[in-house]
């Protein structure tokens, strides 16, 4: 690869605002997709099991586009890849109650899903790149924070079906809109630096995983613990006594644990560093799932300790990635991200899986044993890993 020279990464106040405000829209997408979605193939008559594999299909999606995100973001740069991502969250949207067939919602999921990647992959990125190190704790978590807030109130769009079926969906189409041609008018069109020659060889997804297994292991961890917490503590509360009201009120709050935390946690690591408040997170977050059997079916102390179990762990994601950009060098970020995105992928199939043979071959509070030893293993797994500046000096 030749020597190429890219426009530098230009960053404000106003440019961090834009991509949050693409955050929030994809995050609202999301959380009123699902819920939306799930309704009208309930009322459709269609089996729990082909409506969970039809919801599947935004997720492979999203590993679709894992797959060639750094390729595209290197030849579109990050204003385009963000636009194209919009653009294709965007169309599907006023599709869906207008071809309301099973195997096109299947697509039209799967091309959600592709765009909800791409932009995000982008707009973390961007995010990493152009952050001083002293403030990427609480740019990131700030950026975390934004995605949650949105998929906690895409659910409210369940109340506009009352007005006709199409209407949460216009909606939200007419919202994602403005936002594009917010990025179109508003936000620089660059690219990620190029290394030279030699400097970045096919070796660096590997490089980056071996150089910064520790910050990228929370990914894995933090797909695991949301989609099974998603997908199995429904089946956890059902079994031990809960009923369905309950649960539905229970399950909100590790996000809002995370919502709360996440800017203390992300503050926290710029001062004190990243991995000393990866590790206190993931003991101290592994304990207390552990104890959530114990709370048995005591409402509130159940929504205590998913609160803060939940907001300590809740974090992960970000935390992680900001930890990769502070040990890693920042021609290995694309790539780095791309274990992320893959190791959050992977976590996410396994946790409802594994959770749910927990549940059904020993006991339902085993999934909380199981999720808390992950945390535990985690937080002690700290002291093992080092890092290693000498590597850096050989890219930067």
């Amino acid at each position: 690869m030749s020597s190429i020279t890219r426009p530098k990464l230009s960053h404000s106040t106003a440019n961090y605002l834009i991509l949050i405000t693409v955050i929030v829209v994809a995050g609202i997408s999301q959380g009123l997709l699902l819920p939306v979605l799930s309704i009208f193939l309930e009322q459709k008559g269609v089996s729990p099991g082909l409506n969970g594999l039809n919801a599947a299909a935004l997720y492979i999606g999203s590993f679709a586009m894992t797959l060639v995100a750094e390729r595209l973001l290197g030849a579109l740069g990050f204003k385009k890849l963000i636009v194209g991502g919009l653009i294709l969250v965007m169309v599907p949207l006023i599709l869906f109650p207008y071809l309301p067939d099973i195997k096109i919602w299947f697509i039209l999921r799967l091309i959600v899903g592709i765009g909800d990647s791409a932009l995000h992959y982008a707009a973390q990125l961007w995010v990493l790149l152009v952050t001083a190190p002293e403030k990427r704790g609480r740019y990131i978590s700030l950026y975390g924070m934004s995605y949650g807030l949105g998929f906690s109130i895409g659910p409210l769009g369940i109340k506009l079906l009352g007005f006709g079926d199409a209407v949460p969906f216009w909606v939200l189409f007419i919202c994602i809109a403005a936002v594009l041609i917010l990025v179109l008018m508003k936000l620089p069109d660059t690219k990620p630096e190029k290394a030279e020659h030699g400097q970045l060889p096919e070796r660096r997804f590997r490089r980056s995983l071996a150089w910064a297994w520790y910050a990228l292991l929370p990914a894995l961890l933090y797909g695991y613990m949301e989609a099974g917490m998603n997908s199995n503590f429904p089946v956890y509360g059902l079994r031990i006594g809960f009923d369905t009201s309950q649960i539905s009120s229970l399950l909100p709050f590790i996000g809002i644990g995370g919502l709360f935390l996440q800017l203390p946690l992300g503050m926290l690591s710029d001062r004190y560093g990243r991995k000393k408040i990866l590790m206190f997170a993931g003991i101290s977050g592994g304990i207390i799932f552990m104890l959530v059997p114990v709370a048995g079916t005591h409402f509130w102390w159940t929504l205590v300790l998913l609160t803060i179990a939940g907001g300590l762990v809740g974090s992960f994601f970000s935390l992680g990635l900001a930890y990769a950009a502070d040990i890693l060098p920042k021609v290995l970020l694309p790539a780095a991200n791309v274990v992320a995105s893959f190791h959050f992928t992977i976590g996410s199939i396994i946790g409802p899986n594994l959770g749910g043979q927990m549940i059904n071959w020993i006991s339902p509070g085993s999934m909380f044993t199981l999720l808390g030893i992950l945390y535990l293993l985690f937080g002690v797994a700290g002291i093992l890993f080092r890092r290693k500046p000498e590597f850096e000096s050989v890219l930067k």
